[in-house]
């Protein structure tokens, strides 16, 4: 087992904010931690994001939460993020030379895949883990599953529409983490400071992890 892998084992989900606002890196990181969620990333595509990720790294160590850099679509994001103190790497699609570096490095990464091509190219490349994106558009826990069964050695990701009501799903169908973004981790919610009720809809949905996977 890898590292991430490894360090993700019991909470194998990883949280994604887009579009946090700067200011929020210490809300964010008590809300994350009350609720035990493990991994969050903050997408390149985020206004200032290698200064929130290097804030929020600051205040989510010392709670035990891995901070990484998502969307990281090309090398100069990865440049930025690994800058940044990003201690993993997640892209929605796959870059061989994103992947290599990231390997050169030591750092986890996880590029982004859809067809059994390009997940069996990202593995060869060197990813941690491949995230099937955007997996809810292509059959979701049906998807996983008739992948499974070339796709045995392959560590997944389930990303893109994962949900309280399917999670269960995900990882009955063979799923090693799963990602989730807007649908706790509002735009709206954060840049409102809205965190008690960020951490009220993430406690159910941590909850519904702990249940899929005992």
């Amino acid at each position: 087992m890898n590292k991430l892998l490894s360090s993700l084992q019991d909470m194998p989900v990883v949280g994604i904010l887009r579009d946090i606002p700067e200011g929020a890196e210490e809300s964010c990181a008590k809300t994350t931690a009350k609720c035990g969620l493990k991994a969050i990333e903050v997408t390149m595509n985020t206004d200032a994001a290698a200064s929130i990720i290097a804030r929020l790294k600051r205040f989510a160590k010392p709670l035990g939460i891995q901070v990484g850099a998502g969307t990281v679509r090309n090398l100069k994001d990865l440049d930025k993020a690994l800058a940044a103190g990003a201690e993993f790497i997640v892209s929605p699609n796959t870059v061989e030379s994103v992947i290599r570096k990231c390997v050169e490095e030591n750092i986890p990464d996880i590029p982004g895949a859809l067809t059994p091509t390009e997940i069996q190219s990202a593995y060869e490349f060197g990813a941690s883990c491949v995230k099937i994106f955007p997996v809810s558009h292509v059959g979701g826990p049906s998807y996983i599953k008739a992948l499974r069964g070339p796709f045995r050695d392959i560590p997944l990701l389930a990303c893109g529409g994962v949900s309280t009501e399917n999670v269960a799903d995900y990882f009955k169908s063979g799923v090693n983490l799963v990602a989730f973004g807007a649908s706790i981790f509002k735009p709206a919610r954060m840049q409102a400071n809205d965190w008690e009720t960020i951490g009220k809809d993430l406690s159910i949905f941590i909850e519904s992890v702990k249940s899929a996977i005992r």
